[in-house]
């Protein structure tokens, strides 16, 4: 078993099966507290330092509410302009100062590879927020619990999965780290859905046909979504050279209500990283899709809180003193 105490959690190639059962075991003890049916304090005292030097909403909001769940504080930094390294500072040295004010560190930045350049630095455990084109493991776990979640009414796990991803499969971190952790399980057949200039990166292909599952390389909607789970991303406008280069590309599988009901089977669940582009020229997920059931966006979204949730734990030793530090809600709540 990996050893999560102390550990920085910077790739998905650092999981086996039996690493990813643990997480997604300790995430869902976290639901009574995400939903507020009770309070857990076990990290009572603890600081996590915030560090965002690329745009982020839902992660970094995400992070910081999954350790306040826990009971511990929170404190940011938001932009490279705010921080020292706007003065020429490097990460090592920002690695060393900052986690000596710290227990854990989150962190995202635009450049690959920066998150594991950081921790070297680090005196304390460091999760990786998403380090430009490379990778977002976080972002992968809770898509792999919330494709457990969503299959678990269907009395299917995640072995023998029919799965299509669609839309910048090149530049999408999100799909390039689930797809590697796709390449643990069994059987699964996975449909790609992007222009021929935007498919997944060669090495991420061959690691899934090694792994033995089938692959679909396609550049059509039609007769490709009769699946259990659509994921689909954005254009990743901030990857491309110029924004004109990404208009190219906008718009191309727009996936409304006409489209699901004409090509997906009944139950196809619709995932997305988010945020979804809504403007009339990308619409990739259509709005007509809101009173879908299926539609899974707003409680993958949810689920990152409970998945980081059990990352602070682990990494800091507490996933099984929860039960000794629950105490009542006492303020008005919706959520129960």
């Amino acid at each position: 078993m990996m050893k999560f105490e102390g550990s920085h959690i910077l790739s998905v190639s650092q999981f086996d099966r039996e690493a990813i059962s643990r997480i997604l075991e300790i995430s869902s003890q976290m639901a009574p507290y995400a939903m507020r049916k009770k309070r857990c304090t076990v990290l009572d005292g603890a600081i996590l330092n915030n560090l965002f030097f690329e745009p982020s909403t839902r992660t970094r909001v995400s992070f910081g509410t999954a350790f306040n769940l826990l009971g511990g504080f929170v404190r940011e930094t938001v932009g490279q302009e705010n921080s020292s390294l706007s003065k020429g500072e490097s990460l090592f040295d920002t690695a060393k100062v900052i986690s000596g004010y710290s227990d854990v560190i989150a962190m995202r930045h635009p450049k690959m590879h920066s998150v594991a350049e950081f921790a070297q630095g680090s005196s304390v455990p460091v999760i990786n927020g998403g380090d430009g084109a490379n990778e977002h493991p976080t972002q992968a776990l809770l898509d792999l619990f919330t494709i457990q979640s969503e299959m678990t009414p269907f009395n299917k796990g995640l072995d023998n999965l029919n799965i299509t991803l669609m839309g910048d499969l090149k530049h999408g971190r999100t799909v390039h780290s689930l797809s590697k952790l796709l390449s643990l399980y069994n059987n699964i057949k996975i449909t790609m859905i992007a222009p021929k200039a935007l498919q997944m990166p060669d090495s991420i292909v061959s690691a899934l046909v090694n792994a033995g599952h089938e692959i679909v390389i396609t550049d059509k909607i039609e007769g490709n979504l009769a699946c259990d789970v659509i994921y689909q991303t954005r254009i990743q406008q901030e990857r491309f050279a110029s924004k004109d280069e990404a208009e190219l590309y906008r718009g191309h599988f727009s996936l409304n209500k006409e489209v699901y009901q004409q090509y997906c089977q009944n139950n196809t669940v619709i995932m997305h990283p988010l945020p979804r582009d809504s403007r009339p020229e990308a619409n990739e997920l259509d709005t007509d899709l809101n009173d879908l059931d299926n539609l899974a966006i707003f409680r993958q979204a949810q689920n990152g809180v409970l998945v980081r949730m059990a990352l602070f734990a682990l990494t800091l030793g507490v996933e099984n003193q929860l039960n000794q530090y629950e105490k009542p809600v006492t303020w008005y709540t919706n959520k129960n």
